[in-house]
């Protein structure tokens, strides 16, 4: 409880100063008086609600979103380096999406939100083929290589596909880093009802995914259905993944790095790790994550604005580099 009151109280505070920090700062006790209806400057309440409470919101829900994904992923796989960004899923749905606006015409969360989906499975599969190929069947690092691949792939060819196509390459150029500077309220009640739809799959997950830890066959004698939790966890890293990359674009990182923060807040490692406790530490820790990128982009450089998406991969890049280091010394 004490980790979930700690995650609790720093989202709390990369929320208020999402909500304070931009273009134009707002002292903390405005932002507060904003919202409790004290404040009566238009300027200022035009900022807060029309602005930056919704893209805070839409952050709050997209970094949950690939927060659960992750700690999902790395469970369901028992590997370590299991990331929406790191095994294609991401790709796949960014694939699909850049599909549905340039070939379907589709601009609205609602419209291109299915095709994500479909992109997310599709790129699933095959990553997961292709790492289990060769007589070693699959491996957590095999299963990275694979999705890196995969990557690549869908990433080229979705740029060869937006390069023939001005009008989806205009929407494309800044969605496809990650930002959440395009994340209006028009797309908080879909992003919502898929994200909240995931968020209970996968809660309802925890206990079968402490059962999975420890072997697929101590999980059947305990009366688990192993298939039917692997389902379950399947579909809700499909509806997290897809929602949220159409939603700010195709953050990486945050699912790969987000466990781990929650196992040290937790003072957990990965083999005593209690799902029921995991999963709603990375929901927290995910927006904390991907708002404290996002805050950065906007103070770093001004009056540019960095996209958050790059600020995560800045960090998650060397983090993965590390991860894989120390997987691979540890299978010689």
């Amino acid at each position: 409880m004490k980790a979930l009151g700690a995650a609790a109280v720093a989202l709390f505070v990369v929320c208020l100063l999402s909500l304070s920090l931009g273009a134009r700062q707002i002292p903390p006790d405005q932002v507060i008086g904003a919202l409790a209806g004290t404040v009566t400057d238009r300027d200022v309440l035009d900022v807060i609600w029309s602005v930056r409470v919704p893209r805070t919101l839409v952050g709050v829900l997209a970094g949950a979103a690939l927060g659960l994904s992750g700690a999902l992923m790395q469970a369901l796989t028992r590997n370590p380096l299991a990331d929406p960004g790191v095994l294609g899923v991401s790709a796949g749905a960014a694939f699909a999406v850049v599909l549905a606006i340039g070939a379907f015409g589709m601009g609205t969360l609602g419209g291109f939100v299915w095709f994500a989906f479909a992109g997310a499975l599709i790129a699933s599969v095959v990553v997961y083929g292709l790492a289990g190929l060769g007589r070693d069947g699959m491996t957590p690092v095999k299963l990275a290589l694979a999705g890196v691949a995969v990557t690549f792939l869908l990433s080229s060819v979705t740029s060869a596909f937006v390069l023939v196509d001005p009008e989806s390459l205009g929407r494309y150029r800044f969605w496809s880093a990650g930002s959440l500077s395009g994340a209006g309220g028009q797309v908080l009640p879909q992003l919502s009802l898929f994200v909240l739809a995931g968020a209970a799959l996968a809660v309802a997950c925890g206990p079968g995914l402490n059962s999975l830890a420890l072997g697929d066959d101590v999980a059947r004698g305990l009366g688990r259905r192993v298939g039917l939790v692997r389902l379950q966890g399947a579909t809700a890293v499909m509806l997290l993944t897809g929602s949220a990359v159409a939603a700010i674009g195709p953050v990486v990182f945050v699912g790969l790095v987000v466990p781990y923060l929650a196992r040290a807040v937790a003072g957990l490692d990965g083999s005593e790790a209690d799902h029921r406790l995991l999963l709603p530490l990375a929901a927290m820790l995910g927006p904390c994550l991907l708002l404290a990128a996002d805050i950065a982009g906007r103070v770093v450089a001004p009056p540019i604005e960095v996209q958050a998406g790059l600020l995560v991969a800045f960090i998650g890049g060397p983090f993965f580099v590390v991860l894989a280091r120390r997987r691979r010394l540890a299978e010689l």
